[in-house]
């Protein structure tokens, strides 16, 4: 199952919690649609990046268009994706998220053909020391590029890497590791980040290979007083894409976090909007459609 796929499981649960406000959650997502079929971004755009994260929070709340709910809403969408192609014109991220936003709709939506096409785009970010990097022909993998790259080829359907491309791509997560038992993006940093850790965690966990020791550790270490989770030690306040990557993570590694589930949820509801979504941080005036999906992650992991 393609981490994308678990985070959605998850995030369904967040219903429980959620109650009637689920459908304010709908309601949100569906006043960023666009003419066009897409989402819109912070500023009323039209934005691939976004689009996965509306369509799975859809999801989420069961209320994504499909051929009996919402029919030219659903047709508009793959009418919009088609548009892209096989990705060809598009950077490693936004092809990655080309891949997540079809992995939405039903199978067979999109022909065969740019589907490969896209999945040999992706594969091509492949660094020279078997990770993936965003930047073609890079002398390194990154934990993010790592992430993004094995699970969009899942969600294409791709079948899993072989014994030795998943073994370089562990020694490229190997060289990331942090001097504080975190991972980072980039070779020999003492201090590991929040999101780097837990990219790479759910990448060795979505290949089959052991976690280190110590992921469990820092990722714990990242607890504010507040119930969330920082993106690094020294960082003020804690953020909601943090706090939601590192709970699934420490579920994903059976980690005893559960101690501060109150908190957790006294921070979410600091959090959430009356309009049916949620807010990056305290800091965050404008909610949008990816902070409304990891605040759903977030809250599922909270309501079991």
């Amino acid at each position: 199952m393609s981490r994308r796929l678990q985070m959605l499981q998850v995030a369904r649960l967040a219903t429980r919690s959620l109650g009637d406000s689920a459908g304010l959650v709908a309601s949100f997502i569906r006043s960023l649609s666009l003419p066009d079929g897409s989402y819109a971004n912070r500023a009323g755009r039209s934005d691939l990046y976004y689009v996965p994260f509306a369509l799975d929070v859809l999801a989420a709340v069961d209320a994504l268009p499909s051929e009996t709910h919402e029919p030219e809403q659903a047709r508009r969408t793959r009418d919009w994706l088609a548009g892209f192609g096989d990705g060809g014109s598009l950077d490693f991220v936004h092809r990655c998220c080309l891949a997540r936003a079809w992995a939405s709709q039903p199978p067979g939506a999109w022909p065969a053909g740019p589907r490969a096409a896209l999945a040999r785009g992706i594969a091509a970010h492949r660094a020279a020391d078997g990770g993936y990097a965003t930047q073609p022909e890079a002398a390194g993998g990154s934990a993010y590029g790592c992430f993004l790259a094995v699970n969009a080829l899942a969600d294409l359907g791709e079948p899993p890497p072989d014994a030795p491309a998943r073994s370089a791509i562990v020694a490229c997560l190997e060289r990331l590791r942090s001097g504080d038992g975190g991972w980072s993006n980039s070779p020999g940093q003492p201090l590991g980040s929040t999101t780097a850790t837990a990219a790479a965690v759910a990448t060795l966990l979505s290949l089959g290979e052991p976690v280190p020791e110590g992921a469990a550790g820092f990722l714990l270490g990242q607890r504010h007083p507040a119930g969330g989770f920082k993106a690094a030690a020294d960082a003020p306040i804690p953020d909601l894409l943090s706090t939601a990557v590192a709970v699934h993570a420490l579920d994903g590694l059976d980690a005893d976090w559960r101690d501060g589930r109150e908190p957790l949820l006294d921070f979410l509801d600091t959090l959430w909007s009356g309009c049916g979504a949620f807010h990056g941080s305290w800091a965050d005036d404008q909610p949008d459609a990816e902070y409304t999906f990891y605040g759903l992650v977030a809250l599922g992991h909270a309501s079991v």
